[in-house]
């Protein structure tokens, strides 16, 4: 797996040492507490508000400690309050098509 993962981060451009065992460790929670397709889908959210915060390997230990937290809560039953102003979800695609909006021009707002 080290090769594969050297390989991996040549190819990104990443230069970050990985926790390897940590990030294993919760996407098994993940996997087993919560679904198996969310493990991956979750360790890339960790990736990315790692990024978010800055990157390095403070950042990623930090969005990963979270999600195991938020796993180990799920697991539990113990599942947070859903946000007030949720997003769309997976079943709610937010819209490409004809009916999104179509984009104003500067100077041609309506009156």
């Amino acid at each position: 797996m080290k090769d594969w993962l050297d390989a991996v981060k040549a190819e990104l451009g990443v230069d970050l040492d990985i926790d390897v065992a940590g990030l294993l460790d919760m996407t098994k929670v993940v996997a087993h507490g919560v679904a198996r397709p969310a493990a991956p889908l979750t360790a890339f959210l960790v990736g990315y508000a790692a990024a978010q915060a800055g990157g390095g390997p403070a950042a990623v230990a930090e969005a990963n400690r979270k999600a195991a937290a938020l796993a180990e809560q799920w697991t539990t039953g113990h599942r947070p309050a859903e946000p007030a102003a949720a997003g769309p979800g997976p079943a709610e695609p937010i819209a490409a098509g004809p009916e999104a909006p179509e984009p104003v021009a500067a100077g041609n707002e309506p009156a």
